[in-house]
């Protein structure tokens, strides 16, 4: 994984969170219903594979969910081994 900070922007309106770098888009895609954020997928383009940023993205997301008090929901399977990896986040996690 890279040392590298990516610039992620929160689009709200399209529940996601995004990472443009060398022209192409990486995202997290997510459901929000009530207190729970339901991650449904991040997507790196193999442009942009084995730099961080799908990390970049999982962090985002999980931090903007803390701060907002929400309970996380990971359908994604990088989402739930990058907070199995991350123990910070694991109490985040919808029992």
């Amino acid at each position: 994984m890279s040392d590298t900070s990516y610039s992620v922007v929160h689009d709200e309106s399209a529940q996601r969170f995004v990472v443009t770098e060398d022209g192409a888009a990486a995202e997290l895609n997510y459901r929000l219903a009530g207190d729970v954020l339901t991650i449904t997928h991040i997507g790196v383009p193999h442009a942009l594979d084995r730099r961080g940023i799908g990390s970049a993205l999982a962090q985002a997301g999980l931090e903007y969910a803390r701060q907002q008090g929400l309970t996380v929901v990971p359908l994604c399977w990088f989402a739930r081994s990058y907070i199995d990896r991350t123990p910070e986040y694991q109490s985040l996690v919808r029992q």
